[in-house]
């Protein structure tokens, strides 16, 4: 038992994280039948119903619609499942009622500005004055609305936000934005590998070994 414990402690992620992982990377990939049993495992582990519902919510924003709502009609099911063969599950807190009064897009921009540790002008450079309509979904939709829901912490949401991306084709870009976003709140160099091995187990080698160039190139280019 004594042994089991030191190999646990020495994971970079506990077992909620993992979870909170894995599914996001099958939520991102549509891999429906895997989820199924990952959300199994993820309950089992301890998350609640409220923090994995919160996970499906999100990720809208960065796989589509379809994705998130796959997910969560399969997350239905397994519930129901669960219930009919006599597990309770937890259902884990409730959003915090917001008492920030500020408009949406302002909130969203000063998250945004937390999690980059940079300034964020309003509208965003480039894309934001080309496509301003974009810049306010961004900011008011993802990093404000969802965002403002404190079920999942920033450092919990990065960690989704980059096993997502990590898990998708052509989002390197993305990818290396959040890994240093994942970093400013927290998250440690050894907790995104463990990510990218979570990533070669359930996506594909070839997913990994992108996710990882990105991070090679970022120490690269700290040195």
């Amino acid at each position: 038992m004594s042994a089991r414990n030191n190999i646990e402690k020495e994971q970079p992620l506990d077992a909620r994280q993992q979870s909170l992982a894995v599914i996001s990377a099958l939520v991102a990939t549509g891999n429906i039948e895997s989820l199924k049993i990952q959300f199994n495992t993820g309950l089992d582990a301890g998350l609640t119903i409220n923090e994995i519902k919160e996970e499906l919510v999100q990720l809208y924003a960065y796989c589509g619609f379809p994705r998130s709502l796959n997910g969560i009609s399969s997350f239905m099911q397994i519930l129901e499942e669960r219930k009919k063969n006599g597990i309770t599950d937890v259902a884990g807190k409730e959003s915090t009622p917001l008492k920030d009064s500020t408009d949406t897009y302002e909130r969203g921009r000063k998250t945004l500005e937390i999690l980059t540790q940079t300034p964020q002008p309003r509208p965003a450079p480039g894309f934001g004055e080309f496509a301003p309509r974009i810049d306010a979904f961004l900011k008011e939709h993802l990093f404000a609305n969802i965002f403002d829901s404190d079920v999942l912490n920033y450092q919990q949401r990065e960690l989704v936000t980059n096993a997502a991306l990590a898990a998708m084709q052509g989002t390197e870009g993305q990818l290396q934005a959040h890994i240093g976003m994942g970093m400013n709140t927290g998250i440690t160099a050894e907790q995104v590998k463990a990510v990218f091995d979570i990533i070669e187990k359930s996506v594909s080698k070839e997913q990994a070994s992108k996710a990882r160039a990105v991070l090679s190139n970022m120490k690269k280019q700290v040195n």
